[in-house]
């Protein structure tokens, strides 16, 4: 996984983006390879935030290996779990877990 990259915008102010290096299941890597889904639930054990790349290689656990075909995609919403449990105000959203929405760069 790379550091955070800097970025300044015309507000002055500086904005972190980083490339967070993922693995997904071919029935979950499929979907969002070909833009029919734009969303994905992951552990938010990465602080994901809008504006992070997610360099996505697809992962075969039959053989446990890549299979070669990889994706990027852009975080453009970070929707997390709040309170204890996760339970408010998102209920059914585990604490620890984010749904990221996403756009195919």
């Amino acid at each position: 996984m790379q550091g955070p990259r800097h970025w300044q915008i015309e507000t002055g102010k500086s904005i972190s983006m980083t490339t967070h290096e993922l693995k997904s299941w071919p029935e979950f890597f499929e979907p969002l390879s070909t833009g029919e889904k734009t969303f994905d639930l992951r552990r938010n054990d990465r602080r994901y935030q809008v504006g992070d790349i997610l360099h996505i290689r697809e992962w075969e656990p039959n053989t446990e290996r890549y299979s070669g075909r990889e994706i990027n995609l852009k975080v453009c919403h970070v929707l997390e779990a709040t309170g204890p449990g996760g339970i408010k105000p998102y209920l059914g959203l585990a604490a620890g877990y984010a749904i990221l929405g996403v756009e195919i760069l």
